[in-house]
């Protein structure tokens, strides 16, 4: 195999956008429409991979890091005045070059590595990746010559009548001999309405002087798409979605409704796990085996054990152990840890904390900045109460111990091993192993004083 060089264009803002944000930096699925491109490519032999960015664009580079080497295409002037910036890299070595768009997010490893092989077994000087539309109105067509070869790129402002009835289109990816791709980018001139250096112009060059050029129909149509504006972006997200879906179904997973089911690209789900309409999956996910989530839960960052079960529930940044019970509307918290057989109920709010294995707490408390033994009963309405008005504190709940209803845990306190806490207390002071700590008033009733303010009132 040849060496493999990639360059992928993702210099333009994108004005049709209408946002802030570089067209790239849109997300599909949860993940920057460019790095749906460099982890495709990411996962494919190339000795280097070159991604063309515009003047200013710093987020672009952020949110690629080290994945990538980068040029900087400081005016916007063209398809292959883009490419050219990738000169000082790539423009002395031998072997293939890909050209990619950081606006197809759909474009798979496999179309890429399809492409690549045809393209070395053609020997030709340059491949373009190809596809038939039933409508192909705004695309450039594909004119081939009689034994196939592609003989020349018609855009739609430039075709007759008969170039239009032409259904195989341009994808925009191209394969090239990465020594004559860059020689034909010094002929590439700008005489254009736009005054623009243009890619395929180079296809235009090799075709002149007899070099091969060939058109590889690979992937399809949808993968193909290029996100230039917020309805583009919405297509793109509702294919890749499906795309995602199919494949967790396939891999074991069920989905009561595959439509209403939002899966992240970088989700992993185990065998006999069952997601439930509503429910959203953000992020990297881990869920174990024979799970069941949702209806209507969010799941973001986090590693969820096997058997487990949220039901209206949001999960974040968090681990969750096997068996456990979260929900209905409860909400863990960043860097949270429930263990084995702990269930949080209905309207409980976890923060920060772990909770060890078998505890529970079962409706309307808040634990926050603490740590919580095994067996550990948190009653109804416990509270740690973790903040001073400028730190926060830790709260400690020994293995076995019992917390009763309406109980505020003042931290930073202890409650040890096998401790009973009576309802209604606040809790000050540290208590001891297997004692009893009662902080309330003591009960007092006024006879017949009742009787007296109804009296009053009437």
């Amino acid at each position: 195999m040849s060496n493999r060089f990639a360059v992928i264009l993702a210099a333009g803002q994108g004005t049709r956008m209408k946002s802030k944000l570089y067209k790239v930096l849109h997300q599909v699925c949860g993940k920057p429409m460019v790095q749906h491109i460099v982890d495709q490519v990411g996962t494919l032999p190339f000795e280097d991979i070159v991604t063309i960015v515009g003047h200013g664009s710093d987020q672009v580079q952020t949110q690629l890091g080290d994945a990538t080497q980068y040029a900087v295409q400081t005016e916007q002037l063209g398809t292959g005045h883009a490419v050219q910036q990738a000169a000082p890299i790539l423009a002395a070595k031998e072997g293939t070059t890909v050209v990619l768009c950081g606006d197809t997010p759909l474009v798979t490893a496999e179309t890429i590595d399809q492409l690549l092989t045809y393209h070395e077994r053609e020997e030709a000087a340059a491949t373009v990746l190809t596809t038939f539309q039933d409508d192909p109105t705004g695309y450039g067509r594909i004119v081939r010559q009689d034994n196939g070869r592609v003989a020349r790129i018609v855009e739609e402002k430039d075709a007759h009548a008969s170039d239009k009835k032409i259904t195989e289109i341009n994808t925009g990816i191209y394969c090239f001999d990465n020594q004559k791709l860059f020689h034909s980018l010094q002929e590439v001139n700008n005489d254009n309405v736009q005054g623009e250096y243009y890619l395929p112009d180079v296809i235009e060059i090799l075709c002149q002087r007899h070099e091969k050029v060939s058109g590889y129909s690979g992937g399809s149509a949808q993968e193909t798409i290029g996100i230039n504006d917020r309805v583009a972006l919405a297509k793109a997200e509702r294919l890749m979605q499906k795309r995602i879906n199919e494949a967790h179904m396939r891999a074991g997973v069920t989905l009561i409704n595959p439509d209403d089911t939002y899966i992240s690209t970088d989700a992993k789900i185990g065998y006999d796990t069952v997601i439930y309409p509503g429910t959203v999956i953000k992020g990297k996910v881990t869920i174990g085996d024979d799970c069941e989530m949702g209806p209507n839960s969010e799941i973001m960052d986090s590693d969820i054990g096997n058997g487990t079960v949220i039901k209206q529930s949001v999960v974040s940044k968090s681990t969750v152990g096997d068996h456990v019970n979260i929900g209905p509307f409860a909400h863990i918290r960043p860097q949270s840890t429930l263990s084995n057989d702990v269930k949080v109920g209905n309207f409980v709010e976890v923060k920060k904390s772990t909770i060890g294995d078998s505890s529970k707490a079962s409706h309307l408390s808040y634990v926050g900045d603490a740590e919580i033994g095994r067996e550990v009963n948190l009653g109804c309405g416990s509270i740690t109460v973790n903040y001073d008005g400028q730190n926060k504190h830790l709260t400690k709940v020994g293995d076995g111990a019992f917390v009763g209803c309406n109980v505020n845990l003042v931290a930073p306190v202890t409650v040890g091993k096998g401790a009973f806490v009576a309802a209604g207390s606040t809790i000050t002071d540290d208590v001891n192993e297997h004692d009893l700590a009662i902080a309330r008033s003591r009960q007092s009733n006024k006879e017949g004083y009742a009787t007296k303010l109804n009296q009053k009132k009437q």
